[in-house]
């Protein structure tokens, strides 16, 4: 097994545990989730093969899934996303930068950075609650929990990169 493996798989599991022991019981005035395990996916370097980030996100998905009785949601919107990531990535990414870029604040620059993750989270956060509402009837709702989510996301993974970069 590779570093990059090893590395990954503990990633997979910190990010697994903390979504379903601690974050996906925070419901914030009944709207705002935090849906942090987004920023595992958003976290692949540029020549990572593509077929993989498929994978491991579908695996994140599932297991999240699995243990928050949310069936298809979030392995689909994660897929979804894993899909979108490495061209959203490349758009981002200075000309200059390194084929195995990874995505932080430090290499990207913290205004580009900012934007890639919002869009990645902010679109999520839509499939999401989308297939999770599967009707506009109650759009209001729809909208509150997808400002809502992607808000307290964001701050979260500002929090994070803040602290990764220290």
């Amino acid at each position: 097994m590779t570093a990059d493996l090893l590395k990954r798989l503990l990633w997979f599991f910190l990010f697994v545990l903390a979504q379903v022991l601690v974050l996906g019981r925070i419901h914030l005035f009944h709207v705002a989730t935090p849906l942090f395990y987004v920023y595992f996916v958003a976290l692949f370097p540029r020549n990572y093969p593509k077929w993989s980030v498929l994978v491991w996100s579908f695996l994140l998905g599932l297991a999240v899934d699995i243990f928050s009785n949310t069936p298809g949601l979030a392995s689909s919107s994660l897929t979804l996303i894993a899909a979108i990531q490495p061209y959203l990535l490349e758009a981002f990414a200075p000309r200059e930068s390194a084929e195995n870029l990874e995505p932080s604040a430090t290499a990207l620059g913290t205004s580009k950075f900012g934007t890639y993750i919002f869009l990645l989270v902010f679109l999520y956060c839509i499939v999401f609650y989308t297939l999770e509402i599967f009707s506009f009837l109650n759009w209001e709702q729809w909208i509150l929990c997808v400002v809502g989510s992607t808000a307290i996301t964001l701050l979260l993974v500002a929090t994070f990169e803040y602290a990764r970069s220290k």
